[in-house]
């Protein structure tokens, strides 16, 4: 750990497209997990959309994204499977990002959060694209 250079996990993040496919093939079954447990599901929603916006900058676009991989990766700090614990280290991740960005998500992101909240089935489709 000594020998990691910034940039390497912390720096600025340019557009990384397998990131963006690996967080729209595992978004909605790491959230329908989730959802029992996370406050505030609306607001993640709202990033998720966001985050796939072309028109979000790109600096918006990559700390979003980075927070959804760390929520939809199956390794993390605290593995999801500990009952009561697993997802507090996912939520304080998405938290932190939602927090820094929060200016840039619209109310379209947050119309479609509530939309898709308010449906039984998953969407497939871009949203936004």
């Amino acid at each position: 750990m000594n020998e990691v250079l910034y940039g390497e996990i912390l720096g600025p993040e340019e557009e990384d497209p397998k990131r963006e496919q690996r967080v729209r093939r595992r978004f909605w079954a790491t959230f329908r997990k989730a959802a029992r447990v996370i406050p505030y599901t609306d607001e993640v929603v709202a990033a998720y959309y966001c985050a796939l916006d072309p028109t979000t900058p790109n600096r918006v676009r990559g700390i979003l994204l980075a927070a959804l991989a760390y929520f939809v990766l199956p390794v993390d700090a605290l593995p999801d499977f500990l009952a009561g614990v697993g997802f507090t280290d996912d939520l304080t991740v998405l938290v932190a990002a939602i927090s820094m960005v929060r200016s840039h998500i619209t109310p379209a992101h947050r119309e479609a959060a509530r939309a898709v909240l308010e449906d039984e089935d998953i969407p497939t489709g871009k949203p936004f694209r």
